[in-house]
């Protein structure tokens, strides 16, 4: 579910210190187009949040919620946007942000 090596990776790059903020500012993104994905009832922009939510994803190491994001955005681009489950893509956002918060300290230790 979360790639803890990139994550690593990303606290190596940005430094211990601005970690923190990183991933504060990532989770506000994330929630931000989530609700603009709830916004979105017709389904206009659906392919360019679920392509942010992909990239941000890949970012912090987010592996099964950025995989279902890259599927919705595929289907999307395909013209099938309304079949795109994104109870089951905002229920990946959700169980990968309580892993990764779970395991944090241990995998940053």
């Amino acid at each position: 579910m979360i790639h803890w090596p990139r994550v690593k990776q990303l606290r190596d790059e940005v430094g211990a210190d601005e970690f923190d903020e990183v991933i504060q500012i990532f989770l506000e993104e994330v929630q931000e187009a989530i609700a603009r994905l709830h916004q979105d009832t017709a389904r206009l922009q659906i392919e360019q949040n679920l392509h942010f939510l992909k990239g941000s994803a890949l970012s912090l190491g987010f592996d099964q919620f950025s995989k279902l994001c890259q599927d919705g955005e595929r289907r999307a681009a395909a013209g099938e946007g309304a079949q795109v489950d994104l109870p089951e893509i905002i229920a990946a956002f959700d169980q990968s942000k309580q892993a990764f918060e779970a395991g944090l300290a241990e995998h940053l230790a």
